[in-house]
């Protein structure tokens, strides 16, 4: 199904060398005017746009075509749960940064804005948008995938120390110069690079990051494991695209849905795989995979994340109440005429699918603009390693 007004564009590889097409920038202009009709005409704002893209090949969005285009963008995530909040999106509209000094400043104020602060919690969604791409020039980023990840280091005996999922990553940053402590949750710099410049690595200074330890409602033992996770998560290697306009450094974030962190980041076996050791600690009979022992550790280490993310004061969600969110976003988009793309393998929680009111539906995966997508890693050299 595609509803009048919306194409379905093909997610074909970026070209960085390609001018704007002027058919996206107008889609996207006329849907950017109709739904804020304070705009005022449209028609006037194509005449520039047109001769814009016809002379340098790109043009230049106003400050309310870029909010509302990022707004747009997240509403057509299709592999986000969250989207009900897209209009409280806070735009931070920083395009002329140009140092790295300057844009590691701004990310660090990107942090403390959306609720990573020390003595806050209260996690807002906010995005950063920094200069786009030009036709055939070299553009800023920030290497790291997240703004805040943990470490992983490799050990003598073939084990290792951290996150598994960073230890190409933490490699890289050695051969950098940089020196992590060698433990489970040693946070990451930030490798940001301009254009001309080498990569230049920052350390995110301890105002900017708000981390949660995990204790548990009912084993005290718990807080043995020594476990945390961080506040804030902010996807910083996603490329948005607004009218055609390309912005490769566009950092996001939302706050925490629990099983993001219970159910993946600690429960994976390729990430802290902490099964195992939950199952022994609540002395449940592993021998065999009948006695759903990793169903009961799942479950409970699920708990303690959510109980000492609340507990703590700071923002995170439940699977289940997201997912009932997310039908009140199906049913408010759909009254407004508008296509909701989703992909149901991002959309079903990662624990208790079957209980959640969006396992038990359907979804289409139109690839609308605007829109997040991948970096391209084969053009990122810290990701050649």
């Amino acid at each position: 199904m595609i509803v009048p007004g919306y194409r379905d564009h093909p997610a074909e590889p970026w070209d960085p060398e390609a001018p704007v097409d002027p058919g996206e920038a107008e889609d996207f202009l006329r849907r950017c005017y109709v739904e804020n009709p304070r705009l005022g005409p449209v028609e006037p704002r194509l005449a520039i746009v047109r001769a814009q893209i016809a002379a340098t090949g790109g043009y230049v969005h106003t400050t309310e075509e870029l909010s509302h285009g990022a707004r747009m963008a997240w509403r057509n995530s299709s592999r986000c749960i969250g989207r009900l909040y897209w209009r409280s999106l806070q735009v931070l509209d920083r395009r002329r940064a140009r140092t790295a000094d300057e844009i590691f400043q701004l990310l660090v104020h990107h942090l403390q804005t959306a609720g990573g602060g020390r003595e806050q919690g209260r996690v807002r969604p906010v995005i950063s948008i920094f200069a786009p791409a030009q036709p055939g020039r070299p553009h800023a980023r920030v290497h790291n995938d997240q703004l805040i990840r943990y470490a992983g280091y490799r050990t003598e005996d073939g084990g290792h120390v951290g996150d598994p999922a960073q230890i190409a990553f933490t490699e890289a940053m050695g051969r950098l110069g940089w020196r992590g402590k060698g433990e489970a949750f040693d946070i990451l710099p930030l490798a940001i690079e301009v254009p001309g410049r080498p990569v230049r690595l920052y350390d995110l200074p301890e105002r900017a990051i708000l981390e949660v330890p995990l204790t548990h409602p009912e084993h005290g033992w718990f807080a043995e494991l020594g476990l945390r996770w961080h506040a804030v998560p902010v996807i910083s290697n996603m490329r948005l695209t607004i009218g055609g306009v390309s912005y490769p450094l566009a950092p996001f974030n939302g706050w925490y849905l629990g099983a993001e962190i219970g159910a993946r980041n600690l429960a994976d076996p390729g990430r802290y795989d902490m099964l195992p050791v939950v199952a022994q600690r609540l002395g449940l009979d592993t021998s065999r995979e009948s006695s759903l022992w990793r169903d009961s550790a799942l479950v409970e280490l699920n708990r303690a994340v959510l109980w000492s993310f609340e507990r703590a004061g700071v923002k995170i969600t439940d699977h289940h109440t997201e997912s009932q969110r997310f039908i009140t976003h199906l049913r408010n988009e759909e009254k407004a005429g508008r296509p909701v793309p989703a992909d149901w393998t991002w959309i079903v929680p990662p624990i208790s699918g079957g209980l959640t009111p969006v396992f038990h539906r359907y979804y289409e995966e139109l690839d609308l603009r605007p829109n997040f997508y991948p970096v391209d890693d084969a053009r990122c050299p810290m990701r050649n390693h």
